[in-house]
């Protein structure tokens, strides 16, 4: 029986569950039901919990997550497991998801208008379909399961209870996950139906905005980079009090949420416009989510701020190679070309309710400088920073006030000056499209750099090395990659570093590693991405000293013995029931099966706390005999757990 994979890839099932497209009969009737066409004969929406009292959200339509559009929903249960949940319209259960990861447990209604409605992370399911699940797991001896059905076997009514509210799958806490999707499996947004359990009168909330300078030439309060700035309330405004001083072309981005009467939780915003002196250049509006383009989100966010702090930074421009279908009227980009005198600008915020919140400040135009009189302290006596084309290497200021540096690109040095300085530091500019240096000289330090060549999004590219091969396809990339590579043998360790995390990718690459340490147990010896000090199982497969495998995320990379089999600690496990807690200390569980005198016996499997429990087929049969149980993780260890029930 398959179980789960480990923590790295839950995020990676939710997208891939979510993105299946639902197999949907467009074309059926039902007897004494409304046929195909006639949309407008059938009754309205019913909401899903406790229809026609108040009810309240904890996630709405298109937030942005960290690798998704939130594509429904999710309505609190009070925290609790069991709430009944209805169908919101008549139709037939098309499919059924079980699983540790994603929805979890779930159910697909198909409607006679054509649309399909999802219920996620339930506890059990309800109705006849229930019992034709047990039986399916066992037929198949599979905990996980993707059932589907025609239009005769399981017919619902509006108002039917098809399951009771869980916690189940990649859930954070008990809630029910709805979804309502056009018959092209676009998710739409429920609160479009005219639920009237849900209300909001509040609006959208800002927090700060962030000003990116978007070329070399551009200047932010005489300094190039990205600045955050607090925003202040101001009536029913958010303003800057002081207009910021800018120059050239600059990039705008919002730190904003909406919420939600008697909801703690913070929310997405469904229509962010961005006006410059009155004029809009950008809009992006959220009323349906593509599933195929739902991981781009990654192109829509500041990842850095992402990766590094957890803020969802919504860019209010369109940053080259961003795929994404849901801007309109967008000019120049939405990038603001600074002007002389005061550029007035504001953004929008309405939510699905029609509450609206602006956000107001001024850019006033200065002419860039090559002295800043409040340029803030280095950190370290020299460090750089990569920001899209242009690399920014940061210096303090030495005794002897020099204010050049010696750069040394393929075999030539040559000597530049600082583009600006202030009191206790030096700032250069490199255009890396014009070359890309190999190492800087300051009288602070020098800075050695491992970048190997330019990628481009475009087009195929292999990369070749003495440590691993790198395969890029057309459309791994958002954009030209320069590429930094690195070897290091450490602490017995090898790491192989393949360019940065903190770029996001649109699709995996291909890796090939050439390790030059001896691995006696290939069989047990894994990649694995390293963030701090976090390893995160890739896998991969050996052939002939090497290892292949394929990642989406940039970075850090080691290989790991794992000889460690997976733990199972025993709650219970008596003739009503087996409950135990299981783990695995490196790879992560790769799968469980358990038997009870030799006969398959089916187990619920929460990931989340490691629990696993036995669930009969037939319920008035005790667990008598013989009980063993079988954990794998993905190194293949084994872990056996044996006991005589009486």
């Amino acid at each position: 029986m398959r179980s789960c994979w480990s923590l790295k890839f839950v995020s990676l099932i939710i997208g891939v569950v979510a993105c299946c497209a639902f197999h949907v009969h467009a074309q059926y009737s039902l007897p004494n039901e409304v046929p195909v066409g006639k949309a407008s004969d059938l009754p309205p929406y019913l909401f899903p919990i406790n229809p026609g009292s108040a009810n309240f959200l904890a996630g709405t339509m298109g937030e942005l997550r960290s690798t998704h559009f939130h594509a429904g929903i999710d309505v609190r249960t009070n925290s609790m497991i069991g709430a009944p949940v209805l169908a919101t319209q008549q139709g037939y259960i098309s499919r059924i998801i079980v699983g540790a990861y994603g929805y979890g447990h779930a159910v697909i209604i198909t409607h006679p208008d054509g649309n399909s409605s999802l219920y996620g992370h339930l506890d059990k399911f309800k109705g006849p379909v229930a019992a034709h699940v047990l039986k399916e797991h066992y037929v198949r001896k599979s905990f996980d399961l993707d059932l589907n059905f025609t239009p005769e076997q399981f017919p619902v009514q509006r108002g039917d209870t098809i399951g009771l509210s869980g916690n189940t799958g990649g859930s954070a806490g008990p809630h029910l996950h709805f979804e309502i999707r056009d018959s092209n499996n676009f998710a739409l947004n429920p609160l479009a139906f005219g639920f009237t359990e849900i209300k909001d009168v509040l609006p959208p909330f800002a927090i700060r905005v962030a000003l990116t300078t978007m070329d070399i030439n551009s200047r932010i309060n005489d300094r190039f980079g990205r600045f955050e700035f607090n925003l202040v309330k101001s009536g029913n405004s958010y303003i800057l009090p002081h207009p910021i001083f800018a120059n050239g072309k600059i990039g705008i981005e919002l730190l904003a949420h909406d919420r939600i009467d008697r909801s703690q939780f913070r929310h997405g915003i469904n229509y962010i416009e961005l006006l410059a002196d009155s004029v809009s250049i950008f809009t992006q509006e959220i009323s349906q989510i593509n599933f195929e383009e739902s991981y781009d989100i990654t192109a829509l966010m500041d990842f850095k701020s992402l990766k590094t702090r957890g803020l969802r930074f919504n860019k209010l421009y369109v940053s080259d190679g961003n795929p994404l279908s849901l801007f309109k009227n967008v000019k120049n980009q939405g990038i603001v070309s600074v002007h002389e005198g005061l550029n007035k600008m504001q953004i929008r915020l309405r939510d699905f309710s029609g509450n609206e919140t602006f956000v107001k400040f001024s850019l006033k135009q200065d002419p860039s400088t090559n002295q800043v009189s409040f340029l803030e302290a280095s950190v370290k006596p020299i460090d750089f920073d990569l920001q899209e084309n242009t690399m920014t290497v940061n210096s303090k200021v030495c005794a002897n006030k020099k204010t050049t540096a010696q750069l040394y690109t393929s075999g030539t040095v040559q000597e530049i000056g600082a583009t600006y300085s202030g009191l206790t530091k030096n700032v250069f500019l490199l255009d890396v499209r014009k070359t890309i240096p190999d190492s800087i000289r300051t009288c602070s330090g020098t800075l050695t750099f491992q970048y190997k060549g330019r990628i481009p999004s475009g087009t195929d590219y292999s990369f070749y090395s003495d440590w691993f091969d790198v395969e890029f396809r057309k459309g791994n990339l958002y954009d030209t990659l320069l590429l930094n590579t690195d070897y290091e043998f450490s602490a017995n360790r090898e790491r192989f570093t393949i360019g940065n995390l903190l770029t996001p990718m649109h699709q995996r690459i291909k890796v090939t590693l050439k390790p030059k340490q001896s691995y006696p147990l290939p069989e047990k010896t894994s990649v694995y991405h390293l963030e701090g000090k976090r390893y995160e199982y890739l896998g991969g497969q050996w052939l002939n000293g090497k290892v292949e495998f394929e990642t989406h995320e940039l970075g850090d990379f080691t290989l790991a013995v794992d000889t460690i089999a997976p733990s199972i600690r025993r709650i219970y496990c008596t003739k009503n029931s087996a409950r135990f807690r299981i783990g695995d200390n490196l790879s992560g569980i790769s799968s469980f099966e358990a038997n009870i005198n030799g006969e398959w016996l089916l187990m619920i499997y929460d990931y989340k706390t490691g629990i696993i429990q036995s669930e009969r087929l037939d319920k008035g049969k005790l667990l008598k005999g013989k009980f063993e149980l079988k954990v794998t993780d993905r190194a293949g260890n084994q872990r056996v757990y044996q006991q005589v029930i009486l």
